[in-house]
Formats: structure tokens, sequence, C-alpha cells
């Protein structure tokens, strides 16, 4: 998901667990998910405009079973 937050273009990546049985929803986010987000968020600026200098940021929102974690600024572009 692409979000504005004030001046900066955010980008969310949402993970649901029903259950911690195969890990926690925000240990999904690992770094090669972390690369593939930023490489597309790259594209993103640049096909859109922006530019690589463009404040924008990466958050994690975690759904454990009914618990919600909004991880804002959860890793910086790899």
């Amino acid at each position: 998901m692409i979000a504005k937050d004030g001046a900066y273009l955010v980008f969310v990546e949402v993970k649901y667990r029903h259950t911690e049985q195969s890990g926690r929803a925000a240990a999904a986010v690992n770094r090669k998910k972390q690369r593939m987000i930023s490489r597309t968020a790259q594209f993103y600026l640049l096909r859109y405009g922006y530019g690589q200098e463009a404040d924008c940021r990466f958050d994690v929102v975690a759904f454990d079973g009914k618990k919600i974690h909004w991880i804002k600024n959860a890793f910086d572009c790899c």
C-alpha cells in the first residue's frame, strides 16, 4: 500500500498471521522482502516523477490474530 503522511510518501507492507505457529507477522518482512519492497518503491518514485530524493519511509502493519502492530519507519531503503 502507498500512502501520504504529511510530506512523506509511505510504502506500507501489510502482513497477517492467524496464529503465531508460523511466526509473527512482522518477522515475515525479512531482509529479502525489504530489498524487494525498496526496489519497487524506487521504480514507483521514478515512474511517477518523484525522483530518488523524495521524502519517503517504509512502514509495516502486522496483524497477529486480533493484535495490530504498526511499525513506522520499520526499515531503511536497501
